[in-house]
C-alpha cells in the first residue's frame, strides 16, 4: 500500500476497489471514449459517409480500444498535456483522443479517412455515451454481483432463523414479538425491490452535435436520416446487456443526466437500506442476540483484550454514508447546466467512481461481518421471556373479539409502566368474567408463541 495517496480509496481500501479501475480510472475513461470514436467511424462507413471498411479495417479500429494499454494512455496524455511530435499540447481531452487515433491509423489503410474521426461531433456526444457505458457496465459487472451476494447472505439468515422468536422494539421499547428470520426477510425484500428497479432502468444518451440539433451532420450530409442513425448507434451497445442505453433526442449540447440521477437515486436507496441493516445488526450484537466469531490474530480493542468490536458494520455504515453524500450532490448538480452548455458538470462526472468506490467498500466490509455472525437464540429467547407484558396485546384483542367491555383499558391498568410477570398475567386472566374455554385460550399465549405469521413471512409469501 502506498503511503503517499490522499484518498483511502486508492490506498487503505485499494484491495476492495481494484475491480473499479477498469471503469473509472483515467486510462479507462480514455479507453471508453476511444471505443465510442472508433465505433462511430465504423458506423459512418456503413452509412455511406465514408467508403466501406473491410473486415481487417474494422478489426484494426476495434483493437485500438480492446488492446488499449497504459502506454497508449500515456500517449493520449502527452497529446493533451505536453504535446507530441509537432503537435502542441491540446489542453483538451477529446482533441487529444482524436490526435491519438490519427497517430495510430496514420500509416494504415485507414489513413484516407482520418478526418472523419470525431466528424460532426462535439466532445459531449462521445463523452456522454462513454459515461453511459462506464456506468452501465460497472453496475452490471461489479455492482450487481456484490449486491446480489449480500442479498443471498441475508436470505440465508432469514431462512435459517425463520422460527427464532425475538423481542421486537418500537420506539426502542419492548413490543409484540417477531422472529429474527422475518426481520432479515424485510431487508432481503427491500434490496430485491431496488435491484429490480436497477435492472429495469434505461440510461439516456445523445449523438446530436453542438447544440442538440444535428447542425454539422445535417449540413454536410442532408440526405442521411441522422436521427435514426443516432438511435441505431446508441442501441448498438445494448447486445447481451441488462442495463440498456436509449436515445434522448431532446438535449442541448449535453445530455441532461436525468437518467444518471434516477439510477444514482436507486443506488442511494440501496445504501440507505444497508445502513439500516448495519445499525440494526449493531444493536443485536450490542444486546448479545448476535455474537461475533473471533478471528485468529485480529485485535478488537487496543486496551481491552476481551473485545470483539463490530467495526466491520461501522466501517460499512461510514462508507455507505460517504457514497450517499456524493450521490445526493450529484442529484443537485448534474441536472443543471446554464443555457445550452457549461462545463461545471465535467469535473463532477469524473467523480462518479468515487461514489461507486465508497459503496463497494461498504459492501465488502459488510460481507466481512457476515462470516462473523453467530445468532444467539438462547439469549433472544431469554430476553423475550423477560418481557411477558408484550402479550397483553394478544389478550386484549381476544377479549375485544368476545365483546368484553374496555379490555384495553383493563390491561393498560395492569401493565403500563409496571414490571409484571407471567404469574401476574395469569392471575388477571383467571379473574376475568369469561368462560373457561376463553381462559384456556388466553393462558396458552406466551411471548415465544405470540409471533403471528412471522415464520411464514420469513421464507414464504
Amino acid at each position: 500500500m502506498s503511503l503517499n495517496l490522499i484518498s483511502p480509496i486508492d490506498g487503505r481500501y485499494k484491495k476492495y476497489t481494484e475491480s473499479l479501475v477498469a471503469y473509472f480510472s483515467e486510462s479507462a475513461s480514455m479507453r471508453y471514449k476511444i471505443r465510442i470514436e472508433c465505433e462511430y467511424l465504423i458506423a459512418l462507413s456503413e452509412t455511406g459517409v465514408t467508403r466501406k471498411f473491410d473486415a481487417k479495417e474494422k478489426t484494426l479500429l476495434k483493437k485500438l480500444y480492446e488492446n488499449f494499454s497504459i502506454e497508449d494512455a500515456g500517449l493520449v496524455s502527452a497529446f493533451e498535456l505536453t504535446g507530441y511530435k509537432n503537435i502542441k499540447a491540446t489542453n483538451h481531452d477529446f482533441k487529444a483522443i482524436e490526435y491519438f487515433i490519427k497517430e495510430k491509423l496514420g500509416k494504415t489503410s485507414l489513413q484516407d479517412i482520418l478526418e472523419f474521426a470525431h466528424f460532426g461531433l462535439t466532445s459531449e456526444d462521445a463523452s456522454n455515451i462513454a459515461y453511459a457505458l462506464i456506468i452501465s457496465e460497472s453496475v452490471e459487472r461489479v455492482y450487481f454481483p456484490a449486491l446480489e451476494n449480500i442479498v443471498k447472505k441475508i436470505a440465508k439468515l432469514a431462512k435459517e432463523n425463520k422460527n427464532t422468536p425475538m423481542l421486537a422494539r418500537t420506539h426502542g421499547q419492548p413490543a409484540s414479538p417477531t422472529t429474527f428470520g422475518k426481520e432479515m426477510r424485510i431487508f432481503e425484500e427491500r434490496l430485491k425491490r431496488q435491484l429490480k428497479q436497477l435492472k429495469d432502468h434505461r440510461i439516456s444518451a445523445k449523438l446530436n452535435g453542438a447544440t442538440g440539433n444535428y447542425n454539422a451532420l445535417a449540413v454536410a450530409y442532408p440526405k442521411i436520416d441522422w436521427i435514426n442513425f443516432s438511435r441505431k448507434f446508441i442501441e448498438s451497445f445494448n447486445k447481451n446487456r441488462i442495463l440498456k442505453l436509449e436515445l434522448n433526442l431532446f438535449t442541448t449540447q449535453i445530455e441532461p443526466h436525468d437518467s444518471y440521477i434516477e439510477l444514482f437515486d436507486v443506488l442511494r436507496r440501496v445504501n440507505s437500506i444497508l445502513i439500516n441493516f448495519n445499525q440494526d445488526m449493531w444493536r443485536y450484537i450490542s444486546d448479545s442476540w448476535v455474537g461475533q466469531k473471533p478471528v485468529e490474530g485480529e485485535v478488537g480493542s487496543s486496551t481491552m483484550p476481551h473485545k470483539i468490536n463490530p467495526w466491520f458494520l461501522e466501517n460499512s455504515e461510514g462508507n455507505l454514508g460517504m457514497a450517499n453524500a456524493i450521490f445526493e450532490f450529484f442529484a443537485r448538480k448534474l441536472p443543471i447546466s446554464r443555457l445550452q452548455r457549461d462545463l461545471s458538470d465535467s469535473t463532477v462526472l469524473r467523480n462518479i467512481g468515487t461514489a461507486f468506490a465508497h459503496s463497494l467498500i461498504g459492501f465488502k466490509y459488510l460481507n466481512n461481518q457476515f462470516v462473523r455472525i453467530k445468532v444467539n437464540e438462547e439469549k433472544m429467547r431469554a430476553d423475550l421471556n423477560a418481557h411477558p407484558e408484550i402479550i397483553t396485546e394478544a389478550i386484549q384483542t381476544i377479549l375485544r373479539r368476545e365483546r368484553i367491555k374496555m379490555p384495553y383499558e383493563k390491561l393498560k391498568e395492569l401493565s403500563r409502566g409496571k414490571e409484571i410477570t407471567l404469574v401476574d398475567i395469569h392471575k388477571f386472566i383467571n379473574e376475568l368474567e369469561v368462560n373457561e374455554k376463553i381462559k384456556k385460550e388466553l393462558l396458552k399465549i406466551t411471548p415465544e408463541n405470540y409471533i403471528g405469521l412471522a415464520s411464514k413471512l420469513a421464507t414464504g409469501q
